[in-house]
């Protein structure tokens, strides 16, 4: 009975929380595409990169070559992804003076008004030898570098912003971890119609959703002890989604099939 229990337990807290992070993530996705953050964390980390934070120089140069961005250059239209071949070549050009000299271009990384920016680009000059291909692709390699950052930095701003959505999630619909918990445990039979665990929002997910005991009986809450046990029932629900959609789903899918298995 105890290993029953344990099962529709767990059956019903992973799809709740699969269902929550699916949400969420395709808010979450909507967000980015609307305010156009992917683009905006890659303007901000090549005019970091570039040592351009106004974006007046060498960055907006940059962003005016046709291989970074075959459109006009303006707010809506910056790239959400540069090809790292694509941004040496720019960057190559925006700086060089004369084509075909490697000579000038060498004078040309000299006289660059950024420090930082003169000193990187001097040491890949002075390691290509000459060689003007193996120098793009060093500069390509150095892009490639610092958009490691820009990912993590994109990342992080979008966890932010899946933390806040799934935490709104959670108090507008009252998926309160602790009060779901406490009903399986009592009740395990609410999560018996459970069956699977499907990838998408239809009409059998959103069912067996609304048959778990969430949702608002009375609103609004009473602010007392209870309603201290409702937040942190309510941040605990909002963590989960941090995981995202798949690990929840996976573990839900393993879940049902343990408790298919038993005898």
């Amino acid at each position: 009975m105890l290993g029953s229990t344990v099962l529709e337990v767990a059956v019903g807290l992973t799809f709740c929380y699969a269902t929550v992070a699916l949400i969420v993530s395709t808010l979450q996705e909507i967000i980015a595409t609307m305010l156009r953050l992917r683009a905006g964390c890659l303007l901000e980390g090549i005019k970091s990169m570039l040592g351009d934070p106004q974006f007046t120089s060498l960055a907006r140069a940059v962003y005016g070559h046709v291989l970074v961005n075959p459109h006009e250059a303006n707010a809506r239209s910056r790239p959400s992804y540069i090809e790292p071949a694509n941004f040496a070549v720019a960057l190559i050009d925006a700086i060089r003076t004369m084509p075909a000299d490697f000579a000038q271009l060498g004078r040309d990384i000299d006289a660059l008004p950024n420090t930082r920016v003169k000193r990187a680009l001097q040491g890949l000059y002075l390691r290509a030898q000459g060689d003007m291909a193996l120098f793009e692709r060093s500069v390509a390699l150095w892009f490639d570098t610092a958009m490691v950052r820009v990912s993590a930095a994109y990342k992080r701003r979008a966890m932010a912003i899946s933390l806040v959505l799934s935490l709104l999630l959670a108090i507008l619909f009252n998926i309160d971890s602790i009060h779901l918990f406490r009903s399986l445990w009592q009740h395990p039979a609410l999560a018996a119609h459970i069956s699977g665990a499907p990838g998408t929002l239809d009409a059998q997910a959103i069912e067996a959703l609304r048959r778990l005991p969430i949702g608002w009986q009375n609103f609004p809450p009473a602010l007392n002890e209870g309603f201290v046990l409702n937040v942190a029932g309510w941040l605990l629900t909002a963590s989960t989604a941090l995981f995202g959609a798949p690990f929840w789903f996976e573990l839900t899918k393993k879940t049902v099939q343990l408790r298919g298995a038993r005898p």
